[in-house]
C-alpha cells in the first residue's frame, strides 16, 4: 500500500504557499480540501504534524485556517518530508525465512543498511529544495506545453 502523507502534505504546504503570495495567507481545512479534491477530516489530520514542528500555524474559529509558520524559501522539502512520516521508515523488511538460504541470516541487517542508505539520499534530495522551489517549478510546468 502507498503513503500518500508526504505527497499530500507537500500539496497542503505548496497551496498555503501560492495563497500567502496571493494575498490570501489563511486557507481553511474546506478550502485545502477542495484544492486538493479531498475531504476536510483528513486535510486537519495533515496539518497537526505540520503544526506541531512549526511548518504551519492554525487559528480556530469562522475566520480562522492555516497559513506558513515561516516564509517559503525557509521551508525544505526533508522538513515537510520528515514531519509528515514520522518515524515510519521508507520500506518495511520481510521477516521470516532465515532457514530458507544460507545467506538470509544477515538479510534483515542488510535490508536495514539498505534502507538507511536510501532514506538519506531522499532527505539529502528534499533538504537541497525549498518549498519555493516547488512553487516556481509548479508555475514553469503551467508554462511548458503539454507533450502528447
Amino acid at each position: 500500500m502507498l503513503d500518500i502523507r508526504f505527497s499530500s502534505s507537500l500539496m497542503a504546504m505548496l497551496l498555503l504557499a501560492v495563497a500567502d503570495e496571493g494575498g490570501e495567507p489563511n486557507l481553511s481545512s474546506a478550502q485545502l480540501a477542495e484544492r486538493m479534491d479531498t475531504n476536510a477530516s483528513l486535510v486537519r489530520k495533515l496539518l497537526l504534524p505540520l503544526a506541531r514542528s512549526e511548518l504551519v500555524v492554525c487559528t480556530k474559529g469562522r475566520t480562522g485556517g492555516a497559513r506558513l509558520a515561516r516564509a517559503a524559501e525557509e521551508i525544505t522539502l526533508a522538513e515537510i518530508y520528515r514531519c509528515s512520516t514520522g518515524d515510519k521508515p521508507l520500506w518495511n523488511c520481510r521477516t521470516g525465512g532465515e532457514h530458507d538460504f544460507r545467506g538470509a541470516a544477515n538479510a534483515q541487517a542488510y535490508f536495514a543498511e539498505l534502507t538507511e542508505d536510501v532514506e538519506r539520499a531522499v532527505l539529502d534530495a528534499l533538504g537541497d529544495r525549498t518549498l519555493a522551489d516547488g512553487v516556481r517549478e509548479m508555475r514553469r510546468l503551467d508554462r511548458e506545453p503539454t507533450r502528447e
